[in-house]
């Protein structure tokens, strides 16, 4: 006896199971990626929304076409099927048509599953006890570094005569001028004024510091002529650049990192090193 060969509607309903399980594995490899890759949240829901919801379409799908429903009442006299609705019940399960035995779509389903524990590991290694996946790397390491080179907000190199003398001067790594962490400001003053010598030394008076203000990590955008304080302008927290950028007024409990500077052979102002300490609000490891 042989079994009976799929229907229409089950040949279409396999078609979109594999589809949800094939879109399901892709959204969860798009989010292992996107993680691997530093991360964006928005990206990463994306992609899990996509990999859950195509499980959720293809196993609902398959539940609803493919899997027998409903109450059914055979009516016999003895507990053991005779022997003719045995074999047609095996032939049934056994068929590799069958609803239990689809090849194909146990492999999608294994597949969308497997992608899913794959990417499930991936955000596990900020919890591993090594430095390089430690989530405060994060918060004390920047773009800034040896060699590169200090840009203005159109990303045109600084030179050092691009600092005049008691202004302010945004300037940015040279490539990542939108990097949150990492925008600077140059001042120029006079050395002898210095009452406490710069955190991350100075360029015959030029000083290089962090932007954000390390109380909650607005910019100190206004700069005061005459005294060399800078002014977070969101909980007024003022610091003193004479004195090491140290805080005076406000909240703001530490001094401004200060950013190592040198003129490069080609004439522009290049970091030597990353900023003497975490730039921003304190966090647990830099209060």
């Amino acid at each position: 006896m042989s079994a009976r060969g799929p229907s229409a509607t089950e040949r279409a309903a396999s078609r979109r199971i594999v589809a949800a399980f094939g879109a399901s594995a892709a959204g969860a490899v798009g989010f292992a990626v996107t993680y691997a890759q530093g991360g964006n949240t928005r990206w990463e829901g994306a992609c899990l929304a996509v990999a859950f919801a195509g499980l959720a379409v293809g196993l609902a799908v398959w539940a609803r076409r493919l899997v027998p429903v409903g109450g059914y009442v055979e009516e016999h006299e003895g507990f053991t099927p005779p022997p003719t609705e045995q074999a047609m019940t095996a032939a049934e399960l056994t068929a590799p048509d069958s609803p239990v035995r689809r090849r194909g779509l146990l492999a999608a389903l294994g597949l969308a599953l497997t992608a899913l524990g794959a990417a499930a590991l991936f955000p596990l290694r900020s919890l591993l006890p090594f430095d390089r996946a430690r989530p405060e790397r994060a918060l004390k390491d920047t773009p800034w570094g040896p060699g590169v080179r200090l840009v203005d907000a159109a990303g045109r190199p600084v030179r050092p005569q691009d600092v005049p003398a008691d202004s302010m001067v945004a300037v940015f790594p040279e490539g990542h001028v939108d990097t949150g962490d990492a925008p600077a400001f140059a001042v120029r003053l006079e050395p002898r004024r210095f009452s406490r010598p710069p955190a991350g030394g100075h360029l015959d008076g030029l000083v290089v510091w962090s932007l954000l203000c390390t109380h909650a990590g607005c910019p100190v955008r206004t700069y005061l002529k005459g005294t060399a304080r800078v002014l977070c302008p969101c909980h007024q927290s003022s610091f003193d650049l004479l004195a090491g950028a140290r805080p005076v007024a406000g909240p703001a409990a530490r001094a401004l990192p200060g950013l190592p500077i040198e003129e490069g052979p080609d004439g522009f102002l290049h970091a030597t090193g990353d900023f003497t300490a975490p730039p921003g609000a304190g966090f647990w490891d830099s209060p």
